[in-house]
């Protein structure tokens, strides 16, 4: 029994050890591989957050075609398509239209030479204060082109009877021309193109066997 006794100063050593052992490893975590310091690194790596915000892609829409738009005059130039005094009557005479349908001469005053804007507003005054109606479409055909003295093209067409004011009084249009209707134009060219100068006569013009468009 007295062999196994080991003396008290090394049970006190021992006690020692043990106690400075478990410091050294601060609870029992686990130390990395290597012998580094007690330092863990975490298998998941860190994002650092963005400055920009996120930005979120619409999904792409396809616009509806649109229905064009119905003209409210119809101008068939026929064999005068080639006429610069005609062409010059094919691109004025739907605002003068608009004009005659609104029964609104300003655009006339604004955009057209003052002669022609001095015909036709007596006419449209007429048509707004008697109640005269006019509804598009209207059709107008090209049956002339003829250069005058004073170096102007009258362009002689022919309006159908739908083309013309309509008297919801006495139930009857203001011109009564079943075929139609002759209206003479003189062209002048300006610094904008060709444009209408004045109403002229439309004797000799016979719209009897003209086809219109509507």
């Amino acid at each position: 029994m007295r062999r196994f006794a080991l003396p008290a100063f090394a049970v006190v050593g021992v006690l020692l050890l043990s106690a400075c052992s478990k410091d050294a490893n601060d609870g029992g975590r686990p130390v990395p591989v290597g012998g580094d310091s007690g330092t863990t690194t975490s298998s998941t790596p860190s994002t650092a957050p963005s400055s920009e915000p996120s930005t979120t892609t619409a999904p792409a829409t396809t616009a509806k075609p649109t229905a064009p738009t119905a003209k409210q005059v119809v101008i068939q130039p026929g064999n005068f398509a080639s006429n610069p005094a005609v062409q010059g009557l094919v691109t004025s005479y739907p605002l003068y239209f608009q004009a005659l349908v609104s029964k609104d001469d300003t655009i006339l005053k604004k955009r057209f030479p003052s002669f022609f804007y001095a015909d036709v507003s007596q006419g449209i005054q007429d048509a707004k204060r008697n109640g005269w109606v006019m509804k598009p479409p209207g059709s107008v055909v090209v049956v002339g082109a003829k250069s005058t003295p004073d170096n102007t093209v009258a362009v002689q067409t022919c309006r159908s009877q739908t083309t013309q004011y309509w008297d919801p009084k006495s139930q009857t249009w203001t011109v009564v021309t079943p075929k139609g209707s002759p209206e003479v134009i003189e062209m002048i060219k300006t610094g904008v193109g060709w444009m209408p100068y004045r109403l002229a006569t439309s004797k000799g013009v016979n719209c009897a066997s003209v086809r219109y468009p509507y």
